[in-house]
């Protein structure tokens, strides 16, 4: 029985480092301020190529066609400025400022938070591709080695105490010889006084028999 092959894993977008970020940022910034708006479709379409979302496409498609209508409104005001209207003087600056705050807020908020759904920027050195998977036979000897059980970890025994040897080469010591009662002694010796007065009587007596 074949297993299942290893899973296509999705190519990952490589975040670049914080300081290249903060400098495309303030290039662009910058950019569209001293534009007064009319470049702001430059940051718009960083954002789009970075996301890759439908929305961020369909802003860009807004920002440039208020920027044609900006660059029109522009062109048709009269170049002495005595001769504007204060109407038309102040709609453009609403237009301005307006596509200003626009184009640079949304253009940070969501770069910012982009990136920050990829995660810290990759180590220096490290592989920009991912490894490649494991060959079925080592993906199943790791599954395997997942489910054997754990040796158990056994507590040594405690060792009998060793008792130290005698030494062969000293001499034993004797034990000390007990010293007798008194009462024993004098028993003894009543005993022998005894034991010889019976022998003389003994004696005594053998004799008289002889002589009679």
């Amino acid at each position: 029985m074949h297993g299942y092959g290893p899973m296509p894993q999705q190519p990952t977008t490589s975040r670049p480092s914080p300081a290249t970020l903060t400098t495309v940022r303030v290039i662009l910034v910058a950019l569209t301020v001293l534009s007064c708006g009319l470049l702001g479709w430059a940051a718009m379409l960083r954002l789009a190529i970075v996301t890759r979302r439908p929305r961020d496409w369909f802003l860009l498609v807004v920002v440039i066609a208020l920027n044609i209508g900006l660059f029109a409104f522009i062109m048709a005001t009269p170049d002495d400025p005595d001769e504007m209207s204060d109407a038309a003087a102040l709609f453009m600056l609403f237009w301005i400022v307006g596509l200003l705050a626009g184009v640079i807020t949304y253009y940070l908020y969501a770069e910012i938070r982009h990136y920050n759904t990829l995660g810290a920027p990759a180590l220096y050195g490290a592989p920009a591709h991912p490894a490649p998977p494991l060959p079925y036979q080592q993906q199943h000897l790791a599954q395997h080695q997942q489910h054997q059980p754990q040796p158990q970890h056994h507590q040594p025994q405690p060792q009998p105490q060793q008792h130290p040897q005698p030494n062969p080469y000293t001499a034993p010591t004797p034990p000390p010889t007990p010293k007798p009662a008194p009462q024993r002694l004098d028993q003894v010796r009543a005993e022998l006084d005894e034991l010889s007065d019976y022998l003389r009587q003994e004696n005594k007596d053998s004799r008289d028999g002889e002589g009679r």
